[in-house]
């Protein structure tokens, strides 16, 4: 046994079927793709996504990741542990933080969330709070005021 004796086993290769050639070819005329229609007409499969003139489900449903929030409130975030470092019983404002420097920036209005510990007592006015921080706030003996 050679390399140059080796040849497909008798019966395992066939010819193509050349449809469309004849009638007398047995495929003739329509090839056997039917009589008219979608199907029957020559490149006829459809793109991925089409759904015959349907408005097609990726153009139906919004773009980007999720759906966007119309009006969204945009808010200056800071954690109760950044407020201990100012003195008692003093007001906070957003102008009363970047006058003390602990915010650099003022992005909206001010919402006080509630990571870490407080234990100097303020008098905090803020558009929102989270309502871990509200009792933070108050069990350090301050006040919570929405703005």
């Amino acid at each position: 046994m050679r390399l140059n004796d080796l040849k497909p086993q008798k019966g395992s290769k066939k010819r193509r079927k050349r449809v469309g050639r004849g009638i007398s070819a047995g495929q003739g005329a329509s090839a056997g793709l039917g009589m008219r229609g979608q199907k029957s007409r020559s490149g006829s499969s459809t793109r991925p996504g089409f759904e015959g003139g349907q408005q097609p489900l990726y153009r139906r449903i919004p773009k980007l990741k999720g759906f966007p929030l119309i009006n969204r409130k945009i808010y200056t975030t800071i954690n109760v542990e950044k407020l201990s470092s100012l003195p008692p019983h003093s007001e906070v404002t957003v102008d009363s933080l970047l006058a003390a420097g602990i915010l650099t920036a003022c992005k909206g209005q001010l919402k006080i969330l509630g990571n870490g510990e407080l234990t100097v007592p303020l008098k905090v006015k803020a558009a929102a709070f989270t309502g871990s921080a509200r009792a933070k706030i108050e069990a350090a003996g301050g006040s919570c005021e929405v703005a």
